[in-house]
């Protein structure tokens, strides 16, 4: 009883914390280690040959870095990138060479793409022009803050639901509501905070308001869930997935086009990098680029309802089987 004891006292934190170091170092460093873009969606426009001839180049001595769409005329080009098809656009015509960059597509994007075609056009002795579009707010200039605003909302999310869901009778109504209610509470004061901070971030406020009560709701479902299902090994396990992993295959600000394969395959299905493209969306593109990340939310927030349905009818059924031979054993 007392080896017992000095191990849950001595050994069990010991052991978690080096486990949840590895972890996170694992998780964390292949990540990060050498950066390298792919599949950045860069628009062409301008005659034929002079698009053939760029994208050619780029074909053979960086392949895989950007993805190129071709357009007609400039107007097309430059309604993509409002429309948050491509990033970047090259215009090419009389006046010479021209670059339009969405800023709030990233610092990393943009500085790959802005970077790329100014050594192709510097070799060519010719100046490559470069027009910036859809700015970040001058008080967040680089997207930071609203990062950070994902990164509280996803940490402070998981630790209210763990708090719920690890409580002894707490029933399926009420964890929902503790969902729901966590949810409409902390969206408009993660924005209202980065907002007194930042500055203002425009009309787009409430909407990326709304979006970030999704993204609470979502997480927070699948945590109470997995609570509800596994226990505390269910939390250790949405604490990983939905909260670590996802963080990471975001990419944080610099976003998840410069992260290995296997990160940037999980990224599109997880919630961290989604909002943080949604809220620039909603902020800096007129709504432009939302759709996907609310579907993604909204089947997050139907996967945890799934989870904490089926664990709570898990729970009512434990007692009743035990009962079974004990009932047969007082025969």
């Amino acid at each position: 009883m007392e080896r017992r004891q000095a191990a849950e006292t001595y050994v069990a934190p010991v052991v978690a914390g080096l486990l949840a170091l590895v972890t996170l170092i694992g998780l964390i460093a292949p990540a990060i280690k050498s950066p390298s873009p792919h599949d950045i969606p860069v628009g062409l426009a301008g005659p034929p040959p002079a698009v053939d001839q760029i994208s050619s180049a780029f074909a053979t001595n960086a392949p895989g870095v950007f993805t190129f769409t071709t357009y007609d005329t400039e107007a097309d080009a430059r309604a993509a990138v409002d429309s948050r098809s491509v990033d970047g656009a090259l215009v090419l015509g009389q006046g010479g060479p021209r670059l339009i960059v969405a800023a709030a597509a990233g610092d990393a994007v943009t500085g790959v793409i802005t970077a790329a075609f100014t050594n192709v056009f510097q070799k060519q002795g010719q100046a490559l022009t470069v027009e910036t579009v859809h700015p970040f707010a001058s008080g967040d200039p680089h997207g930071l803050i609203l990062f950070f605003v994902v990164l509280a909302v996803v940490v402070s999310t998981l630790i209210a639901q763990v708090l719920v869901g690890l409580r002894r009778g707490v029933g399926f109504a009420t964890q929902a509501l503790v969902v729901i209610l966590y949810a409409v509470i902390a969206a408009p004061v993660a924005m209202g905070l980065a907002t007194w901070i930042a500055g203002d971030y425009g009309s787009g406020f409430w909407a990326a308001t709304a979006l970030v009560a999704l993204a609470s709701a979502a997480i927070g479902a699948v945590v109470a869930g997995a609570a509800a299902l596994l226990g505390r090994p269910g939390v250790a396990l949405a604490a990983l997935v939905a909260v670590l992993l996802d963080l990471v295959c975001s990419g944080g600000p610099i976003g998840s086009q410069l992260l290995p394969d296997a990160y940037r395959w999980l990224a599109p299905g997880m919630p961290a990098g989604q909002l943080y493209s949604a809220i620039r969306g909603a902020l800096y593109f007129d709504g432009a680029g939302v759709g996907e990340p609310v579907l993604v939310l909204v089947a997050w927030l139907a996967a945890g309802v799934v989870l904490l349905a089926v664990g709570r009818l898990a729970h009512r059924a434990r007692p009743s089987t035990a009962a079974v031979p004990a009932h047969a054993a007082n025969r």
